[in-house]
């Protein structure tokens, strides 16, 4: 069953890449209009692939990083100025330590 076909498009090729395309029309025994359509088509789905990977790995990315996010939640909204305090309180106290 054929696909009734209503839409034109046109674009500029250059003359080497239209004989290109012309010459693998005539290879597979198909109108450069079917050639097109169809290195359209795989072109979109090929997009539509990787688009489909691409947000399939972002997920996957976000899950692991869930994982870590709230894992040092306490309700205390000082909680990352006392750790400043407390890491620079241990410093000092092995400098103290060391002998010179």
């Amino acid at each position: 069953m054929a696909i009734r076909k209503s839409e034109v498009y046109s674009w500029r090729l250059t003359p080497g890449l239209k004989a290109e395309l012309e010459e693998r029309a005539r290879e597979e025994g198909v109108g450069l209009a079917t050639l097109l359509e169809r290195i359209s088509r795989d072109w979109l789905r090929a997009k539509a692939a990787a688009s489909s990977e691409d947000e399939r790995e972002q997920a996957r990315i976000k899950a692991a990083a869930m994982r870590a996010i709230g894992t040092l939640r306490s309700g205390d909204p000082e909680l990352a100025e006392k750790a400043r305090e407390r890491v620079q309180e241990r410093l000092r106290a092995r400098a103290r330590q060391r002998p010179d």
